[in-house]
This record gives structure tokens, sequence and C-alpha cells, in this order.
């Protein structure tokens, strides 16, 4: 297989994580990759056209799958990493599931959702249809990942997307920010419809994945044998705690309940003031700290970090990975973090010296 990985590899990475997971490995979870690989095969059929291509039906699956396997057989996966891929429909694909038009944007990871009809809150109702052509899509191609390698290669969730952010598809603008306001019951009859179809189709595109699927990963590809999403609300960046307490925060907890390890994504400055409330979900494992576009990257924010570390959870570091360092000798600690980089191969031995500085080679 021209993937330079195998199922001893595949155990090492399950148990590094089961032990992160758990508290027991002692130092961070480190996912780094050289580009620059010889694949060993032939060139794909196609070159994937980020999210333009999967909304193209009249690109095979398998196409899809072969461009796939060809750019994970030009990499190297060292430390805890491993080869994986995410079937990106767009950040909240579950706006398409319940009637929204998709609209990809070419050569471009953006897909914008809108409205099938403009209709006001209370004549809005969410479940979702089995023979959806973009649930259909996704099935589809996730079987086609598992017959072409067998649980070798982790499939991910698709970006499923954060309930009030869906919602504010079908009440766009700043007409769901009024709804809060004049409709608070609607809002919350269409949280939970919402959560429901959300849960729904995790369950559907599940069943698909499993048993091959070595565990689970998401849009941020952590690893978990067992049950693990990163969940979101970037819309809460708009409300005060007040409200992402009474309308956010009660679907967050219900989710939390049912994943093993839910994590959260905690995009921007204007989340900041509802960290200590997410903190305190006991069935939330972990944050993503994501600063935002022209803000300082990770090592800035020590403080964001320590409160993080200090309620017990764990941290997906967000930056260079080459800082990550100047970051631990702010927090007094690496062994709660996850990491990412991904470099080319001139780069191996810079690579190599964090990973073993680290005790991940």
């Amino acid at each position: 297989m021209p993937i330079a990985f195998d199922h001893k590899r595949w155990q090492t990475v399950k148990q590094n994580a089961r032990d992160w997971w758990a508290g027991k490995l002692g130092r961070p979870l480190i996912h780094m990759t050289l580009g620059g690989r010889a694949p060993g095969r032939t060139g794909a059929k196609i070159g994937i056209k980020r999210g333009k291509t999967m909304y193209d039906l009249s690109v095979t699956p398998e196409d899809i799958v072969d461009c796939w396997d060809y750019d994970l057989s030009c990499r190297e996966y060292l430390g805890d990493s491993f080869p994986s891929v995410w079937p990106n429909f767009g950040p909240g694909v579950l706006a398409a599931f319940l009637g929204a038009k998709a609209d990809p944007v070419p050569e471009t990871i953006t897909v914008w959702f809108h409205p099938d009809r403009d209709r006001e809150a209370k004549d809005i109702h969410f479940s979702i249809n089995p023979d959806n052509v973009w649930l259909r899509r996704i099935k589809d191609i996730c079987r086609a990942a598992h017959a072409r390698w067998n649980g070798m290669v982790q499939v991910s969730m698709t970006d499923l997307g954060g309930n009030l952010d869906v919602l504010s598809t079908f009440r766009p603008g700043e007409r769901l920010l009024l709804d809060l306001v004049d409709c608070p019951d609607e809002v919350k009859r269409l949280t939970w419809e919402e959560h429901a179809a959300w849960w729904k189709a995790f369950d559907e595109i599940n069943a698909i994945l499993r048993p091959a699927n070595p565990g689970y990963t998401a849009w941020a590809p952590i690893f978990s044998e067992t049950s693990y999403y990163m969940l979101q609300c970037d819309f809460c960046y708009m409300i005060g705690p007040e409200m992402f307490d009474e309308f956010v925060k009660p679907e967050l907890e219900a989710s939390c309940k049912r994943l093993d390890h839910a994590f959260y994504h905690l995009d921007g400055v204007g989340q900041l003031p509802h960290l200590d409330s997410l903190l305190a979900i006991k069935e939330l494992k972990g944050v993503q700290w994501v600063p935002g576009d022209g803000k300082p990257q990770g090592e800035a924010w020590p403080e964001v970090y320590r409160k993080i570390l200090k309620s017990g959870k764990r941290a997906q570091f967000v930056g260079d990975w080459r800082n990550f360092d100047k970051l631990v000798d702010q927090v007094g600690g690496a062994e709660n973090f996850v990491v990412f980089g991904a470099e080319p191969a001139d780069k191996r031995k810079e690579v190599e010296a964090f990973l073993k500085r680290h005790g991940a080679l």
C-alpha cells in the first residue's frame, strides 16, 4: 500500500491517544507530517477543487477517494499523526440537509448556505429528509473510502456545524439576534429540533464510518477511539453571557453528554466572555482557542490557556508549532496539549528535534 502507514503504527497511535485522553501519556499529542514523499503510485485522475468538487455530482466518490489516496501517499506521518481525510462540504452542512441551498465557491474551501425561502421563526420546522442529495453524497463518499482503505485511513465526520450557526442560515443577518428577544421560545424550539437533526445526521454517517474506521475524528482531526467531535457556536460571538447560558449552553451540554470526548471551538476574542461558562460543563473535555484574524496567535494568550488547563480540560495549540515551547514555558506544562504541524521534507531535522524534545520520537 503506497500510504506510509500500517496496522502496527495504528496500534501505537491508538494507545497514545487513549493514554492522553486519560491523562496518563505524560506528554502532548503531536501530529506532524512531512510532505514530498515519493507516492509509489501514479497520479490521481482528478484534482480536488476544494468544496466545489464535493458538490459536483459528475465527480464520482471513487475519484475523490483516489485523489485523497494520492495526497496521503505523498506524506510521512511522524509523532502521533496518522492518515486521515475529511469530507469537507463546508462549515454547517447540516443546513443543506435541512433544505438550505449550498453555494460552493470555486477554488476555495468556502461554501455559503442560503435559506430555501424567507420564513418567520414560527413557520420553520426542522427534520432531515433521508433522501437529501448531500447527505447521500457524503455517505457514498464514506462508503467509497472504506472500500478503498478498509480502515487504514481515518475518515473524519463532516462539519455538521454549530446549532445557532445553522439556524442563522434560515434567519440570516440581524434576524436571529432579534428573534432571541422577540420570540425566544421559538428559537429554543428550533434549537432542539436542530439538535435532534444534528444527531440523526451524525449517527447515520457514523453508521457508514463504523466499524472499519479506526476511531473518531472531525474537521479538527484529534484522534479518539470512542466518540469525539469539535463542537462550536460561532454565532455566540455576537451575544453576551446571559444569552449564551440561555440559548447556547443547554444544547452544548446535551451534546457533550452524548460524546465521550467533546471539544469546543472557541473562535475569536468575542467568545472569551463565555469561557468560564463553557469550562463549567463537566463533560467538555477540551477547548480549541482560535484568537481570530489579525490577532496574535497561540503563545500570546497564556492567560487563556492557563484558565483552560486549570479547569482540568485539554487544549489544542493553534499557531506555529515552533512557538509552542514559548507557551509551555509560560503555562508550566505541555502534557494536556495537542499540537499539529505540516512541513516539507527539508524540515525533517527541525521537526524530529521538536518531537524528541517532547518525547514523541
